[in-house]
């Protein structure tokens, strides 16, 4: 109900004070690594969460562990224990007394020991990418900078859908990305029956967009608002696409493709090119242009204007509704002087601006539509 606006929804952006957010590693297994990882953290003082998901061979793992690195302390913790000793060992853990605790997901909730700050997941391929943040949650309670190693086998050919969870854990670790990993998980695994007939009816009859598009004019209907402006469209000769060889994967592409239609205002913009460079590397021009694409519609659809196409040398621009002196203001301007005309024969209120050679057919349309919006101001 709140993705679809019926019930409001918060976010809590602002971290504890003296936090930092916890430095994520995804990479194949590899002792070596880990085992220095283990000792860096030792020596500052610290505790490690060593998680290996299997009690079958839970104590054979820190056996191993304690054979490697003698001068440490090694305890276990799973499930199957007593409860009586799980309680001795999660205290002793609080105390400090234990300094690398091997341990099933069991630690993924409930727990807060500040002075551990460095987790180590194996086969971390096979957790959901929810548990992936929650136990990445157990380290870094403290103002100490903390560290997660999400590590798979080898060995191991990733799923496409492990690959892109361990993608995602990596990429948003942040303060403040609980909400956007649990958006990235919905992507991933599906929404199930969510929208589902049995709870948002025939869905698939009308199609994704338009179902959303209904849901939220009935929405608007019910808290009394108004309806909300159609959406621009805008057609112009321009190379405005993600190239497969910049972003190999479709379905990247048309996620990318949706959010970028998403875009309303710079600092949407702002931010979905930083995450595309982090991701990808420096875009090409197609993918900028589709981002002041999206601009432009989100600019002209605030400005009433509903169509934008362009035909050879000229762009016809299709207004909501017809305002006489917002239309007069802007064709008085000196710089639209014999380039800018009221097409009389359209069916809607329509425009004709011819464009100048030489110069990008993009940047002179959104100079027209700063006009246009700038001309419906008073007199």
């Amino acid at each position: 109900m709140a993705l679809s606006g019926i019930r409001d929804m918060s976010t809590i952006e602002a971290p504890p004070a003296d936090r930092y957010p916890v430095q994520t590693f995804v990479l194949e297994h590899s002792q070596g690594i880990l085992d220095d990882a283990i000792r860096r953290e030792i020596q500052r003082g610290g505790q490690v969460y060593y998680l290996h998901n299997r009690v079958e061979t839970i104590d054979q793992c820190a056996s191993a562990m304690k054979r490697r690195m003698p001068e440490l302390t090694i305890a276990v913790a799973h499930g199957k224990m007593g409860e009586e000793a799980l309680s001795d060992v999660m205290q002793s853990m609080a105390d400090g007394e234990i300094q690398v605790l091997v341990c099933t997901t069991i630690i993924e909730t409930g727990l807060d020991i500040p002075n551990v700050n460095t987790l180590i997941i194996e086969n971390a391929d096979r957790l959901g990418l929810s548990q992936l943040h929650q136990l990445r949650g157990r380290v870094g309670r403290s103002s100490r900078h903390a560290f997660a190693y999400f590590t798979y086998k080898p060995d191991r050919a990733l799923t496409e859908v492990a690959e892109k969870r361990l993608t995602a854990i990596r990429d948003f670790a942040e303060f403040g990305s609980g909400f956007k990993i649990a958006m990235r998980d919905l992507e991933i695994r599906g929404a199930g029956n969510l929208l589902g007939a049995e709870q948002s009816g025939h869905m698939m009859s009308v199609g994704y967009d338009m179902y959303l598009k209904l849901l939220d004019e009935a929405v608007r209907e019910e808290q009394g608002m108004k309806p909300a402006e159609p959406e621009c469209t805008a057609d112009l000769s321009i190379t405005a696409n993600i190239d497969k060889s910049y972003v190999e994967r479709g379905e990247e592409r048309m996620g990318l493709y949706r959010r970028m239609a998403a875009i309303r205002t710079q600092a949407d913009a702002d931010d979905l090119l930083d995450e595309i460079v982090d991701r990808y590397g420096e875009p090409p021009k197609g993918v900028l242009n589709l981002v002041d694409v999206a601009l432009l519609r989100a600019q002209a659809q605030k400005a009433g204007i509903c169509d934008i196409r362009q035909k050879a040398g000229d762009v016809s621009v299709t207004l909501t509704h017809l305002d006489f002196q917002q239309v007069s203001r802007v064709c008085a301007s000196p710089q639209y002087k014999n380039r800018l005309f009221f097409a009389a024969d359209a069916k809607k209120p329509t425009l004709r601006l011819h464009l100048t050679s030489g110069s990008d057919s993009l940047r002179q349309v959104r100079s027209f539509v700063e006009q246009f919006a700038a001309a419906a101001g008073p007199t």
